[in-house]
């Protein structure tokens, strides 16, 4: 039988042991320019392979979305340059953070790589293969595990968004419908312990370019992306950060994001009625 007194060292140590493993943890993720998986290799040659990719990848994306299909792009100017910026849109397909990323960002990237966002992906979408787990790296990817609470991908997201810009998807999940999700409250949380620009976004027809399940996208179609005012959180910051103000705050910028939905709703239905008087060709983009 133990006695009282090493009894009471128990908790200390099992407190001190939490306490080192996440130290650990911090000192694994808090770096934005090291990924913990990978090795000493990747990372001397990940500043050529990261800007090479997604260059390459931004350049593809204009012509996706410019040739092969229409995007109407509103309010870039709102978003600036600045580091600890936030871009929070809604979510419909695979191919998003191509579009919200390229449009505000590209051509800029050429000339300062670390412009390119940095984006939260599930990890079975994204790093289950080897091949696709390469690209997502050099994507700038932040892998996500699915059906937990992922406090390393929590803690690397907060250290990207610091010395960087950041896409994040807060609804986790993307839409069947069109229809706005309800917000999860992750991303609340790193938003009160960095305090960033956030950006509300809404984009309006990628559900119908690729819809959930099929794979390959279509083509000549209208897409339309609205980058909407900062939303101002300073109310949430004098507050403990916690699951109620995190929910809080993320629900004030998804607020906005639906009513930058209503807007573009508006604006596709009058561009409709006007291209419905046009030669066919003036429609060639499903509108």
């Amino acid at each position: 039988m133990a006695d009282p007194e090493s009894r009471a060292d128990e908790p200390r140590e099992s407190a001190a042991e939490s306490d080192s493993e996440e130290r650990a943890l911090r000192e694994s993720t808090l770096h934005p320019e090291r990924i913990p998986y990978r090795g000493p290799v990747f990372h001397f040659f990940w500043p050529f392979t990261r800007y090479i990719v997604t260059s390459l990848s931004a350049i593809a994306a204009v012509f996706f979305f410019k040739v092969l299909n229409r995007t109407i792009v509103i309010g870039k100017e709102n978003v600036g340059v600045e580091k600890n910026t936030l871009l929070l849109p809604n979510h419909q397909s695979m191919i998003d953070g191509f579009l919200v990323g390229t449009f505000v960002y590209f051509p800029r990237t050429l000339l300062t790589p670390n412009l390119f966002p940095w984006l939260p992906a599930a990890w079975e979408n994204f790093f289950e293969n080897p091949v696709m787990r390469w690209f997502s790296d050099n994507w700038r990817c932040i892998p996500v595990r699915k059906g937990r609470k992922d406090v390393g991908a929590m803690l690397r997201m907060e250290a990207c968004l610091r010395h960087g810009t950041m896409i994040v998807f807060p609804e986790g999940t993307r839409t069947r419908d069109g229809k706005l999700l309800p917000p999860r409250s992750g991303i609340g949380y790193v938003m009160l312990k960095t305090r960033p620009k956030a950006i509300p976004v809404c984009m309006d027809g990628m559900n119908g370019l690729q819809p959930v399940g099929h794979f390959w996208p279509r083509v000549f179609r209208t897409i339309l992306l609205y980058y909407g005012k900062p939303v101002d959180l300073a109310e949430f910051y004098s507050r403990p950060v916690g699951r109620e103000a995190a929910q809080e705050a993320i629900g004030k910028v998804f607020s906005e994001v639906g009513r930058l939905q209503r807007v573009l709703a508006r604006y596709r239905h009058h561009r409709r009625r006007l291209l419905a008087k046009k030669p066919w060709f003036f429609r060639l983009y499903k509108p």
